[in-house]
């Protein structure tokens, strides 16, 4: 169940008793957070049998349960002169090369300094608006500390066409990464559905008790002893997808603290992972189209202190 569509109403028919209220709908909306369903109880957003209902409550066999999903309000986004690495350009698209530490868009604790303030200042109005004031021109994105390309849509037209290619695995998507440990194979593919961490709601899990299908091929490009530089192909693009298919297989990638080791060897800020190849039929000519994103300085610098 998404919490997309908010400002609605979600039915729930209880198949089971004995589960606090809390529990049970974290079962049945697993892309909402523990602490945003508790918040909908405290604010009165959650009925049984047509009453609202307390923390503590425990739903009974068979009772109708009903959460009101309240519209949130849009903050204001304002365009900010941040300087973009274009990759290129044209009258439909805008690819960049997006550096570490920048969020795609929006988000609580981020309403500035992301790549839609940094897109609207040098776009202006031309931006596609199918996502919403808050993520105009998002067709796709990246994880904060994953560096790389990344295609912006300026108009409607380019966002549902690119849209449908990214929904039928017909972008093309590589990316370089550095991963703990030395991988037997030269290459293979991760076949592991990917969703909502059960018990840890702000990661993702092969665990999941909702996945969705994940691919990912991978391959060997340089191999350090202890370390493995590799180049992922995305055939699905999950929330962490290959962060968590390389943890999945005891190779994590490198400085990524959420699913590698705590400790890291290497002064770096979050997961070594570049997106480096973004390819795809142009909406306007048909043709295919591919960007190369060079990698960042400290990868670079760091694949060089590897192979001494």
């Amino acid at each position: 169940m998404s919490i997309d569509n908010q400002g609605e109403e979600l039915h729930f028919l209880s198949k089971y008793s004995g589960k606090r209220i809390d529990k049970f709908l974290v079962d049945l909306m697993p892309d909402a957070s523990r602490s945003f369903i508790q918040k909908l109880i405290k604010d009165g957003h959650v009925k049984s049998n047509g009453k609202t209902v307390k923390a503590n409550f425990k739903p009974s066999m068979g009772d109708e349960i009903l959460v009101y999903l309240p519209k949130p309000e849009e903050p204001d986004i304002v365009p900010e002169n941040i300087p973009l690495d274009i990759l290129y350009e044209d009258e439909e698209i805008l690819i960049v090369n997006k550096p570490k530490g920048m969020v795609v868009h929006p988000a609580p604790g981020h309403y500035s300094g992301t790549l839609v303030n940094a897109v609207m200042y040098h776009c202006k109005d031309h931006l596609s608006g199918i996502n919403g004031v808050s993520r105009p021109g998002i067709v796709h994105r990246i994880d904060m500390d994953t560096t790389g390309s990344l295609v912006i849509c300026k108009t409607d037209h380019a966002h549902q066409f690119l849209a449908e290619r990214l929904k039928s695995h017909d972008i093309t998507r590589k990316y370089h990464a550095i991963v703990h440990g030395n991988l037997k194979e030269d290459e293979g593919t991760i076949c592991a559905p990917i969703g909502r961490h059960p018990q840890d709601r702000k990661k993702m899990s092969t665990k999941s008790r909702h996945p969705r299908e994940a691919v990912t091929h991978y391959k060997v490009l340089q191999r350090f002893g202890n370390y493995t530089y590799i180049e992922c192909e995305l055939e699905t693009g999950r929330t962490h997808q290959i962060r968590v298919h390389m943890a999945s297989i005891g190779h994590p990638i490198l400085g990524d603290e959420v699913y590698g080791p705590s400790k890291c060897p290497f002064k770096l800020h979050g997961q070594t992972l570049h997106a480096k190849v973004l390819g795809f039929l142009h909406p306007s000519t048909g043709k295919y189209v591919e960007f190369d994103a060079p990698l960042p300085t400290y990868f670079q610098e760091l694949l060089k202190k590897l192979a001494l």
